[in-house]
């Protein structure tokens, strides 16, 4: 067993304290110190509560607090699952609840980064065995008997000697009088019994029954309903509006211009407003607001970018972003990361090989559109908020409604769905300042429409790769020169960064007005496509298998590594690949295809993807997937398996035909009907998920295998159909082949 010790600090102190009357308390942070305290209150009188994650009930079940938000990724499940394996009770005993946004007791209520799992496996881990451990010294004390007698086994504590046992409900008020234990055992692998198996969400009767779990859901007696109404056109803002004929409309209550932050607020990271200022309509139901939206003129200046705050001063265009990518992509760049001497690798090659991949902006289109519940009064806030970073908007809020953190309450809601877009607390901003303004609770909903139009896109992107190949066909060096509108996608540490001795990489940006955000695996997401096109390309010709190629590389980055910055393990990479490798060879391919595979790295998680594609209805289409991945010890592997299967048709999807586009800063998709998205029939008949067993931390699932789907529908299409595909969306560059017919 390995030994872990438990640690007291200020920054972890929460409450310890004896209570006449028994019960306990076992409370701790994330960086996972613990303290122990016992209560015994009316609020608690049919439990005892072990920590703020755990409650111990007299019958034997136990309820687990889940902390971080919930947007279908399963942590509600995954999380407790790792308390239920340490405290060692058995699964059909445990009860989980959502906790709300508590930052005096959790320190990362935070779902994004693919990082929920990783942060808390030690943290969670010890919890449940210091819990436990306390239960096992109670009964030790109650039976007079050494502890090192006390077994424990599915929420029952065992002396087998004497053949006595006790449930943990009936020791839990002993277990508080315990002092906190110095150090702690956590199980063995090979003992778990929880951790590694198949457990339904625990949400999924209420799921499919229909029950409230979403904002869109939540009423409140004497709810108004609210929805914005934002420029047309990024690049432009609200001056004034005309409202005469709206406020005349049944059922609307107030018509306004709302500024969502005061201008001399000092923005955070997930602090994303497209625009200045934005039109409110406040009415009795969500049908009348949404036919008075239709009413409502807006008038609004020029382009009020200019070179001094970054924005340009014109209105954007699609045809103009890929024009000025282009231009980017051959002029000068930042240097990121130079190994050896690239310049002269370049300039003696016998051949160089040199190719561009470029994206589109894309529209995270969640389930549920963006929504938020508001009840702010003069000396509180209430709301029920769907948001991945809780911690991060409370700092904007306390801002903009001048009340103080602790006088703000925020009740996480299950999201309909995340993907970066519910990072970004916008939403939630604007109920509470519709709400402070009106003076009544409020429930502030998008249309598909609004959320489409919005911006807090993922950025386009172009990459260019070059290759120097000596006279024997060697690869002697390699540039990347890698930007965006606005951001660049560069991530130079990673593959194949480390693997050759000539190394150059560059970044470039160009200013914006159109907002961008987080997109599942941020950067990644494009950076793979093109580098595992390429890798593909460049093992093409140099007559080499692809996968052959990428582990002669990931060989000499483990046995003579280049530089010291390499960001991933070249031994587990090699690992996922060489297990995509080996379960591609035996699933037949099915007649008509071309196959493609691609891998990468990111978020802690190696992941490698293969497609096989055909067509349908005269259409590219992929046919069957499988995927493998590293992603340390598998917590639950049907929600392991479920967020693989998720991201390989996301990404499929997106790669396929998700796009963006905009003529005078106007985004010219703003629904379904323009934008396209994977449909039930074009997601691919099989998937197979293989998982490299080891006794690694676990890491991420969320976000890893996203990426190379892109590549491997890229390099299943070449496969198909001999040729190479540089721009996404894939199907649009099939269909009309002109890479200048963007709109």
């Amino acid at each position: 067993m390995k030994v872990e010790k438990t640690t007291i600090d200020r920054r972890s102190f929460l409450k310890a304290a004896l209570l006449a009357g028994g019960g306990m308390i076992l409370q701790f942070s994330w960086p996972g110190a613990i303290t122990a305290a016992a209560e015994n209150s009316p609020a608690e009188s049919e439990h005892f509560t072990l920590n703020s994650y755990i409650k111990i009930h007299p019958d034997g079940k136990v309820t687990l607090f889940n902390p971080n938000p919930e947007f279908g990724q399963n942590v509600k499940t995954s999380l407790p699952m790792i308390l239920a394996e340490e405290l060692d009770v058995s699964w059909d005993l445990v009860q989980v609840e959502q906790a709300d946004f508590f930052p005096e007791r959790f320190e990362r209520q935070f779902t994004g980064g693919s990082q929920s799992i990783r942060r808390a496996w030690p943290v969670l881990r010890t919890a449940g065995a210091t819990a436990r451990q306390m239960l096992i010294l109670a009964a030790a004390q109650h039976w007079a008997v050494s502890a090192d007698e006390i077994t424990t086994d599915a929420g029952t504590l065992y002396h087998k000697k004497s053949n006595r046992k006790l449930s943990y409900g009936e020791l839990a008020s002993a277990a508080a009088l315990i002092p906190l234990p110095k150090n702690v055992k956590l199980k063995a692998i090979a003992d778990f019994k929880i951790i590694g198996s198949s457990k339904h969400n625990v949400e999924i009767d209420n799921i499919v029954t229909g029950k409230p779990l979403f904002t869109s859901d939540y009423k409140k007696e004497g709810m108004l309903i609210a929805m914005i109404v934002h420029p047309s056109s990024f690049g432009r803002e609200i001056t004034t509006i005309d409202d005469k004929a709206v406020r005349q409309m049944p059922g609307i209550k107030d018509v306004f211009i709302m500024e969502p932050l005061l201008k001399d607020y000092k923005k955070n990271g997930f602090d994303v407003f497209t625009y200045e200022h934005v039109a409110v309509i406040v009415g009795n139901t969500t049908w009348e607001v949404m036919q008075a939206k239709k009413k409502l003129i807006l008038q609004l200046s020029g382009p009020t970018g200019n070179a001094q705050n970054g924005k340009p001063d014109f209105l954007e265009s699609t045809a103009r972003h890929y024009a000025d990518m282009d231009h980017y992509s051959t002029g000068p760049a930042e240097v990121k990361r130079r190994d050896g001497n690239p310049e002269s690798a370049f300039k003696n090659a016998a051949r160089i090989i040199e190719r561009t991949y470029t994206a589109p902006f894309l529209v995270h289109n969640t389930m549920e559109p963006v929504s938020c519940f508001a009840d702010v009064g003069a000396d509180h806030a209430e709301l029920y908020a769907p948001i991945q970073a809780p911690e991060f908007i409370t700092t904007t809020l306390s801002a903009r409604l001048g009340l103080p953190k602790e006088k703000i309450k925020i009740n996480l809601a299950r999201m309909g769905g995340g993907f970066g877009l519910r990072a970004y607390g916008h939403h939630v901003v604007e109920a509470a300042v519709i709400s402070q303004k009106i003076k009544a609770p409020v429930k502030l909903m998008y249309t598909r429409e609004d959320e489409a139009t919005y911006g807090i896109y993922r950025p386009s992107y172009s990459a260019t790769y070059r290759a120097a190949l000596d006279e024997n066909n060697q690869l002697i060096g390699f540039h990347i020169k890698a930007g965006g509108i606005p951001e660049t996608p560069l991530h130079e540490n990673r593959f194949p960064a480390g693997a050759i001795d000539n190394y150059l990489a560059e970044a470039w940006a160009i200013p914006s007005a159109i907002t961008i955000g987080a997109f599942r695996a941020p950067r990644s997401n494009f950076i793979a496509s093109a580098e595992q096109s390429f890798l593909d390309e460049l093992a093409f010709e140099m007559k080499k298998d692809p996968l052959d190629f990428r582990l002669e590389l990931l060989k000499r980055a483990k046995e003579k590594p280049v530089g010291q910055r390499n960001d991933y393990d070249a031994d587990r990479y090699a690992g996922v690949i060489q297990l995509l490798k080996d379960k591609t060879a035996i699933l037949a391919r099915p007649a008509g295809t071309g196959r493609g595979m691609a891998a990468y790295y990111c978020h802690n998680t190696y992941a490698a993807a293969m497609v096989d594609i055909g067509m349908k209805n005269n259409e590219p289409y992929v046919k069957q997937a499988l995927a493998t991945l590293d992603c340390g010890i598998v917590i639950n592997k049907d929600a392991a398996v479920n967020m693989a299967e998720g991201a390989l048709i996301d990404g499929i999807g997106n790669a396929l035909y998700g796009e963006q586009l905009f003529m005078d800063g106007v985004p010219l998709k703003s629904n379904f009907n323009t934008y396209r998205m994977i449909r039930m029939n074009e997601a691919p008949e099989k998937i197979e998920v293989h998982f490299v067993e080891n006794q690694d931390n676990p890491t991420g699932m969320g976000e890893p295998l996203f990426p190379p789907t892109f590549a491997a529908v890229a390099n299943a299409l070449f496969d198909h159909t001999g040729k190479r595909y540089y721009k996404q969306p894939f199907v649009k560059q099939y269909l009309d082949g002109n890479r200048n017919s963007v709109i």
